[in-house]
């Protein structure tokens, strides 16, 4: 699905150093880092959202910038939702369907379904700052889902979440994994999250992926000191 081949992104005055790895279909993956390690700008790059690089991204074994931006089927949820505040939530949730120039019946019908869905159809006509964080996230995952994306991009999108909500979440993305059979990719700095959510992890320190491994046997001793003293694990 995605193939990073010695990928190294100059962003200002940090560096994203040479990653290489996979990303397999229909995988939930978790990017796991400290602040400032660079885990959203690899995100970003893997959406295709930076031009001057070395190296290679692909998605189905093409150059992800020899894919029109329509036609790579992503959805992307930020951190802060995304969410524009002068739209209302159904409203919020039509914007890629009226992108991708679908008629509007069409667009209202479809739009509706997904709040249905994601159990949010009672608030299509308020406005996002009046929603609770849990409520903007699930408008958030909507408009990501509504445009059927095989790759669905979150960075740290739990966050902001008290406890409870958060659980919730977590269940609503592996329901929503179930039914839309989509790659997920995540950023993440909860080490929970990462074993609890993900199939597999990638650990970043410092712009270098220094890890892969099954999100099981993330705290599984390892030879890389730095991962180890991260992850906070004591050498046997």
């Amino acid at each position: 699905m995605i193939q990073i081949e010695n990928y190294t992104l100059n962003v200002g005055e940090f560096t994203l150093r040479d990653v290489t790895m996979d990303i397999e279909d229909g995988e939930i993956f978790a990017i796991l880092g400290q602040t400032g390690s660079g885990k959203t700008v690899l995100l970003e790059s893997m959406a295709g959202f930076y031009e001057k690089f070395t190296g290679r991204i692909l998605h189905d074994g093409k150059p992800v910038h020899a894919i029109p931006l329509q036609e790579r089927r992503l959805g992307f949820v930020y951190q802060d939702f995304g969410l524009f505040p002068h739209m209302k939530v159904k409203a919020n949730i039509e914007y890629g369907l009226k992108m991708q120039g679908m008629k509007r019946r069409q667009c209202s019908e479809t739009a509706h379904n997904m709040m249905k869905m994601l159990g949010i159809d009672h608030l299509a006509d308020r406005y996002p700052g009046t929603l609770s964080g849990g409520e903007q996230q699930r408008t958030a995952l909507a408009r990501a889902l509504v445009v059927n994306p095989r790759i669905l991009f979150m960075d740290e999108p739990f966050s902001a979440l008290d406890p409870n909500t958060k659980k919730q979440m977590y269940d609503l993305v592996r329901e929503i994994h179930r039914m839309f059979g989509c790659t997920i990719v995540f950023v993440t700095h909860d080490f929970h999250e990462a074993e609890t959510l993900a199939d597999r992890t990638a650990v970043i320190i410092k712009g270098s992926v220094r890890r892969i491994c099954d999100s099981k046997r993330l705290f599984a001793e390892n030879d890389d000191r730095d991962v180890m003293d991260f992850l906070g694990i004591s050498a046997s």
